[in-house]
């Protein structure tokens, strides 16, 4: 018997994970309240604990969880007393219903669920919440984490994400935010904030904040997803292509980045025979998505032109920094920032030698968004060490340790320092 609940339990657990989105985003649209959603399906998937352990797993899982969503949707706004015309149109609602039950069971409901989820994601990401909160909650309702396992990827304490999730559902209700696809007006706006928050959980996975690892993969899983749930949704926007694009080709290269003990490995050095070739011809396809739909000088497009680039290039000497550096140059006409700037003042140093690339750095020292910006210092201190100026390189390398939050990255940076002795 503890078997069978164990697999009851794993396969519950499977379909959680493969089917809550679409579950929480059609219940958004009956009840239009997200954190109702989830409660009604997690009652839902408590439902399927009881059954499934007493009359097994049934054949189509997913339905068996629309039907039971749908009757406790129904049963909820009836109990709360809605107006009657919106009870009219709910017990009427025959755009999303089990595939069993519609008439044709291979199409059912496809673009309605389609068209959920693309709603629930413009919820999660809506800008009157705060970006940590956006990033909580989309990696709740549309990568089906538990608050343990948002805890545990952004190394924050359990209560914390918990309040942040509870809050974020609050505000959104409190504010009666619409559960629609913004319109057209808004839509770029929109978008390119849930594109920033998707790429915002990459990157926190693909080189961490803080804490003992210098990476967090699970995080960089996520974000992928729903890079890919994106570009399912949004087929004919250019950037949710680019950044899809950008995050296969980083992705490729996680598995060379930290040595067998977690200390991290610089591009130029790492093993290119451990990149995933599958992630790169991935990644150039959809690159080529996005520059077909003439998306090539969007900003994630961009930056996954240069990590092509580097993926392209068999050995670190082959890399073609001259075109990196002419992309950044288009990347900082488009989008300038200071950070960009320096990645750019990097891309010139290795086409045209490190004076050039110190000089763009220097220019960037009394910058206020870089002042506590820990790469700042790291890359001035490896073009001095590379010019030979190694007492002005070990200040600059020390400086960047006190100012770097992972505890991986600090300890590299100060091995360096100490290498210039």
């Amino acid at each position: 018997m503890a078997t069978t609940d164990a697999h009851v339990r794993r396969t519950i657990d499977a379909v959680w994970r493969i089917e809550s989105t679409k579950l929480i985003a059609g219940l958004a649209r009956m009840v239009r309240d997200v954190g109702l959603a989830e409660e009604l399906a997690q009652d839902a998937f408590l439902a399927a604990v009881e059954h499934w352990a007493k009359d097994g797993v049934p054949d189509k899982p997913g339905a068996w969880l629309v039907a039971t969503a749908k009757r406790r949707a129904i049963d909820r706004l009836r109990q709360h007393a809605l107006h009657a015309s919106r009870q009219h149109d709910i017990d009427h609602d025959d755009d999303w219903r089990p595939a069993e039950l519609a008439a044709d069971p291979e199409t059912a409901a496809d673009d309605v669920i389609g068209d959920d989820v693309l709603r629930l994601v413009f919820t999660a990401c809506h800008p009157v919440l705060s970006v940590d909160a956006q990033v909580a909650l989309t990696l709740r309702l549309l990568g089906g984490l538990t608050t343990d396992e948002i805890a545990r990827a952004c190394l924050v304490p359990e209560p914390t994400i918990a309040q942040r999730i509870v809050r974020a559902k609050r505000t959104l209700s409190e504010a009666n935010v619409p559960f629609e696809t913004p319109g057209r007006d808004e839509l770029p706006e929109r978008l390119a904030t849930v594109l920033g928050v998707v790429y915002l959980i990459f990157n926190e996975g693909y080189a961490a904040t803080s804490g003992g690892d210098w990476m967090r993969p699970a995080l960089c899983d996520e974000a992928l997803r729903l890079g890919r749930i994106l570009v399912a949704l949004a087929p004919l926007e250019p950037e949710v292509h680019g950044l899809l694009a950008l995050m296969e080709l980083q992705a490729s290269r996680l598995g060379a980045r930290t040595r067998a003990d977690g200390t991290p490995i610089l591009l130029l050095e790492q093993d290119r025979t451990r990149w995933d070739h599958l992630y790169i011809q991935r990644g150039l396809a959809s690159l080529r998505h996005a520059e077909q739909l003439r998306g090539a000088e969007g900003p994630y497009a961009l930056q996954a032109a240069i990590a092509a680039c580097h993926a392209r290039a068999p050995t670190a000497a082959d890399t073609d920094w001259p075109r990196i550096a002419a992309l950044y140059d288009v990347l900082a006409r488009v989008m300038g920032s200071p950070v960009v700037e320096l990645n750019r003042a990097v891309a010139f140093a290795m086409a045209y030698g490190p004076q050039a690339g110190l000089d763009l750095v220097d220019a960037l020292v009394d910058a206020r968004e870089l002042r506590e910006y820990h790469l700042l210092p790291s890359v001035r201190g490896d073009l001095l060490e590379k010019l030979g100026r190694l007492d002005e390189a070990r200040a600059e390398f020390e400086r960047a340790a006190t100012l770097a939050r992972n505890e991986r990255e600090a300890e590299f940076l100060r091995r360096r320092a100490e290498a210039t002795r």
